[in-house]
């Protein structure tokens, strides 16, 4: 899922191993550990490019870490470092869409028992660019799915396949057209009216499946549509981005200048578009000759840009101080407008991929080693 900020909600899978009649071979617990511990090395060095973009960013990487020991606690190890892979993989997916379409990224960050989100440091354009980024996910995250379940029909190990259905349970809750799921975003482009269906179907999946987590993107959701079509319909949603800068200490500032949170002003400031569509705040501080910027992620209209929290570190000649910028939100009249081929087209790749995902859901269910939905 992607956001401005992406959340994720809670998966889980209970994989069962009769005694009786099993279609596939059984293979020794201990060398089917081993054999799939080294099919997953195979992916590790197969991604290692996407390994490389985790690894310049520590943040990510731990996280990464950390949530396959959480999973671990409740599953094999096997298991959780595949599992936490196929997030990877998913993730990756928004990474390469939002990357083609020219939008910057954070890289994936993973939170135990939850998933894993991306952060859009740039807002979509248009309704299209969106859809388009929210299905790169599910796409590639299917696609991972795929893999594991092509090596478990091969090698026969059960291990693959509980990492097939977790992979492919997962796309198939983020396609609900529930914002900010993947689903939620896509049919923006699609018919902005399937998001009702996601208003109904909720309480269904969260009566199913369960889950705080799930509850929480629901009531979350019918928040949004309130907002989006009842209580900001008359009134614009209020924007607010603050930034932490550091100047060099001027001696002769009057010592009111150092009164810290109770000292705040206004300051001069240009706004302005760069090239690649990167909305910027360029704010000047004339006491200190001080020039800065302030990254926007969406269009807004500016109401100020206001200096607060004015603080002097202890033995150090380094003024540190924030700057606020208060505005509203702006959304483009056209932001929707979808040219109707790319709605069909849109509608068909996410249709059929539902399709796919039930299918494939309910193979791996007829072989017996996975609990049906």
């Amino acid at each position: 899922m992607v956001k401005s900020s992406q959340d994720r909600t809670e998966w889980g899978v209970k994989v069962s191993l009769p005694n009786q009649e099993r279609k596939l071979q059984s293979k020794p617990n201990g060398k089917g550990t081993w054999a799939a511990g080294a099919g997953i090395l195979l992916l590790l060095t197969k991604f290692k490019t996407a390994l490389f973009f985790l690894l310049k960013a520590g943040k990510p990487l731990w996280t990464m870490v950390l949530s396959i020991g959480a999973y671990a606690l409740i599953s094999p190890w096997t298991f959780a470092v595949g599992f936490v892979l196929l997030l990877f993989v998913h993730e990756m997916g928004h990474v390469l869409a939002a990357r083609r379409k020219g939008l910057p990224v954070s890289a994936p960050v993973f939170i135990p028992f939850l998933g894993a989100l991306i952060l859009l440091k740039r807002h979509p354009k248009d309704a299209e660019t969106e859809a388009f980024i929210g299905m790169g996910g599910p796409v590639l995250g299917s696609v991972g799915a795929f893999v594991c379940y092509a090596i478990g029909y091969g090698t026969g190990y059960e291990i693959w396949y509980a990492l097939a259905y977790a992979g492919f349970f997962l796309n198939l809750l983020n396609l609900m057209p529930i914002h900010p799921l993947d689903g939620g975003r896509i049919v923006t482009a699609v018919s902005r009216w399937l998001w009702l269906i996601g208003v109904i179907a909720g309480p269904f999946v969260i009566w199913r499946f369960g889950g705080f987590i799930f509850i929480y993107i629901w009531l979350l959701f019918l928040w949004e549509m309130y907002k989006r079509f009842f209580r900001n319909r008359r009134k614009a949603a209020s924007y607010v981005v603050e930034g932490e800068y550091h100047a060099t200490l001027d001696p002769s500032l009057p010592g009111w200048f150092l009164s810290g949170g109770s000292h705040r002003r206004e300051l001069p400031y240009t706004a302005y578009c760069r090239l690649d569509g990167e909305h910027v705040v360029e704010f000047w501080w004339e006491p200190l000759s001080f020039k800065g910027e302030l990254s926007l992620s969406q269009p807004c209209l500016i109401d100020k840009v206001v200096l607060t929290n004015v603080t002097v570190p202890a033995n150090t000649s380094e003024l540190k101080f924030t700057v606020r910028m208060e505005g509203t939100r702006f959304e483009p009249d056209r932001y929707y407008e979808v040219p109707l081929r790319v709605r069909i087209r849109m509608g068909l790749m996410y249709g059929g991929l539902i399709a796919v995902l039930f299918y494939m859901i309910w193979k791996i269910g007829e072989t017996g080693l996975v609990a049906p939905l």
